[in-house]
């Protein structure tokens, strides 16, 4: 059992957070906004802040997302001492909706050379596709917010009222004319190189020629950066809610195992409670093991248990914050969660491979069988036939003698498939 422990740390590794070493921290936010892209950013922050890094550039790259999202994403650079530069890269990026909100409530605004910001008014999805969001309550307020974050850090206010009001567009060269950014810069090298001097958040940034490194998300977030996908979650609700009807009206196993495990991580996506989902996982894994232990389904109800277990561990323990959970806490989580799935995983493994090499054995019939010794499992007697074992399997057996259950008992003929025996001396 020497690799359980490797596996929970291989575990450990890919779910911690990394504090890196580098000056400066890059991380990618890529298509969607989602509630995962605001845990990404946090995350982030705190492994820059941890590895007293001096800035962490946020490269966007985005159509859009949602609302609370990119506020939560905006509460996390104002509140963080790290100097954040936002930077619409690479080449050809876009940074539309929440992606121009992001820039303008970056301490640092950047982009490079062909690309493209604006287009911030609100919409919403319908039937129909997207339809933009007329109602002023609504619009004034991400009104408010784009000019506010623009005073905030000495930007053009017309300007991002104009991104949600008017859908405005502006290149890069544009942006930097109108006073919306700061910096035109083809690559984060050179970026780093015209960033250097500038007083941001109290501290004076020496980023000219220091190293930088890209952040990776944890695995937990991970999983939740693909689940959050808006298509995606939508389809695995779609695909569980059939599923499980086909289950339950076909009653077998696996489809509607697939519906529950399926409508749990589409509701993960669309922003249900991550560690109500999660216990819920688990707790679906744990009856799934226990059903196998009663029921043999040939593993199938036994794997589903060990992946419902990993998931709902993987989501459920707190990796994201270093600074409040220690390694140990997080590896002593994992152990107590992990630990059984993967003891009953090496067990089911074993049964298997057992079962198939009992399937793939040849059978004894035929065989001279006569002398060896076998033992009843039930009372045998004249005129009446009961099970014996023989060699681990299962045999009718009968006798002219009465033989009572679990005594030795030697085989003296066979009558067709069924052994005849006489009590051992």
């Amino acid at each position: 059992m020497r690799f359980v422990p490797s596996f929970v740390f291989l575990l450990i590794a890919l779910a911690s957070v990394h504090v890196v070493n580098a000056q400066v921290l890059v991380v990618e936010l890529k298509d969607t906004i989602t509630s995962a892209s605001a845990d990404i950013v946090s995350e982030a922050l705190e492994s820059a802040r941890l590895g007293n890094a001096q800035a962490l550039v946020i490269t966007l790259n985005t159509p859009g997302g949602g609302l609370d999202d990119t506020r939560k994403i905006l509460e996390h650079i104002d509140a963080s001492p790290v100097p954040v530069i936002g930077y619409v890269y690479p080449k050809g990026a876009t940074a539309w909706s929440a992606g121009t909100l992001i820039l303008l409530g970056s301490d640092v605004a950047a982009m490079a050379p062909n690309t493209i910001i604006g287009s911030a008014q609100p919409v919403q999805i319908t039937s129909e596709g997207l339809k933009p969001i007329t109602e002023e309550k609504i619009v004034n307020a991400v009104v408010a917010l784009a000019q506010e974050k623009a005073k905030q850090h000495g930007r053009n206010v017309t300007a991002a009222g104009d991104f949600v009001t008017e859908n405005l567009n502006l290149d890069a060269e544009q942006a930097k004319d109108v006073n919306v950014t700061e910096v035109v810069s083809p690559s984060i090298e050179d970026l780093l190189t015209k960033v250097d001097g500038m007083k941001v958040k109290g501290r004076v940034l020496k980023t000219a020629g220091e190293p930088f490194s890209y952040y990776s998300p944890s695995a937990r977030l991970l999983i939740l950066n693909v689940l959050s996908n808006p298509i995606l979650a939508a389809l695995l609700l779609l695909i569980g809610i059939y599923s499980l009807v086909f289950g339950l009206t076909s009653p077998g196993f696996g489809a509607e195992i697939f519906g529950v495990i399926s409508i749990s991580l589409g509701l993960i996506g669309l922003g249900f409670s991550v560690n109500i989902a999660a216990i819920f996982l688990i707790a679906v894994g744990m009856a799934l093991l226990l059903f196998e232990l009663h029921i043999s389904t040939f593993g199938l109800i036994g794997v589903a248990g060990i992946v419902c277990v990993v998931l709902g561990s993987i989501l459920l323990v707190p990796m994201g914050y270093p600074g409040m959970y220690s390694i140990q806490f997080q590896t002593t989580m994992l152990i107590s969660l992990l630990a059984p799935a993967i003891v009953f995983g090496v067990f089911l493994a074993f049964a298997v491979y057992k079962m198939m090499l009992i399937r793939m054995k040849k059978p004894v019939i035929g065989e001279d069988i006569v002398g060896d010794i076998a033992e009843t499992i039930d009372d045998l007697s004249p005129g009446k036939t009961g099970y014996a074992r023989y060699h681990g399997e299962y045999w009718m057996a009968k006798s002219e003698e009465h033989i009572e259950a679990k005594k030795k008992v030697v085989i003296i003929g066979k009558d067709g498939p069924v052994l005849i025996v006489r009590e051992s001396k």
